[in-house]
Formats: C-alpha cells, sequence, structure tokens
C-alpha cells in the first residue's frame, strides 16, 4: 500500500515523504495512530505543505545537530511523578513529559515526537532516553524519575 508519511518513523522515513508498505501494517499501525495517510492524487498536494512543515521544525545542519547535542548531554533532567510503595508510578512518563522537563531544566527546546524511549518508563530511578536530532545524530540523555 502506497502512504504518505505525516510524522517521522524510524526506519521508515521522514514527514512528507511516499512510501510503499504492507497493507496490515498501514492499515493497522499507521494510519490509526496519525503516522500516515493513504496516498491519493489528491494527497499528493498535501506532500508539499507536510515538507514544508517539517523543514521549519527540522535542524537543517549535522552541526548544529551536533551543537544541540551537546546542549542536551550537558543538561540534568529530572522529573518528579506521583508513585506507589514499591516505586510503581501512577501511569507513565510520556516523550512529552521529557520534552517539558528539559526546557524547564534549562536544556534547548524539543520537538516531543523526536523523544525515543525504548520501554516505556513505569519506575522511579535513573532512565536512558534517546533523541533523535537528526537523521545521523541522536543524543542520550539520562533522566532520573523521582517521588513527588
Amino acid at each position: 500500500m502506497k502512504i504518505i508519511l505525516t510524522n517521522e518513523v524510524s526506519g521508515l522515513g521522514a514527514a512528507g515523504d511516499v512510501v510503499e508498505v504492507r497493507d496490515g501494517y498501514a492499515r493497522n499501525y499507521l494510519v490509526p495512530r496519525g503516522f500516515a495517510i493513504r496516498w491519493t492524487k489528491g494527497g499528493e498536494k498535501d506532500v508539499e505543505q507536510i515538507r514544508r512543515a517539517r523543514k521549519i521544525r527540522e535542524i537543517a545542519t549535522i552541526e548544529q545537530a551536533n551543537e544541540v547535542k551537546g546542549q542536551l548531554e550537558g543538561v540534568k533532567v529530572r522529573l518528579t511523578v506521583r508513585a506507589g510503595d514499591q516505586g510503581r508510578l501512577f501511569g507513565s512518563v510520556t516523550p512529552a513529559d521529557i520534552a517539558d522537563a528539559i526546557k524547564a531544566a534549562g536544556g534547548p527546546d524539543v520537538d516531543k515526537r523526536r523523544v525515543e524511549l525504548g520501554a516505556p518508563i513505569k519506575s522511579l530511578g535513573a532512565h536512558q532516553v534517546s533523541v533523535r536530532l537528526h537523521a545521523d545524530v541522536a543524543a542520550k540523555i539520562d533522566v532520573e524519575v523521582a517521588a513527588a
């Protein structure tokens, strides 16, 4: 099935790319979650608009990405959340929470869609999170989750 990506999908492409994927992957995962729309001749017009919006948000060069990476890796990120007696969280820490915590800690403004969690953060303690800044550059950030 031919689709147009509306968000960056790791291993598949960036927003505005037209890609061919399996029908089930598109129907059951990409389209319902808003990562893609079905390709149509009318939808082809939307591709340019999506690409323009991506260029505005995107870090243009590898040098800029490395500069932002240096800023991110120097930031101490600490989140305070509600937790139970055994250290289990009520809910989980989301990429939006991490992006807000980076901003509050004095770091650069990071788009929540760029924050990649290996697994959901559902416990107290130190966790490592990746922030994809450019196709070739990713920053590793240590996030400390503490009880409120």
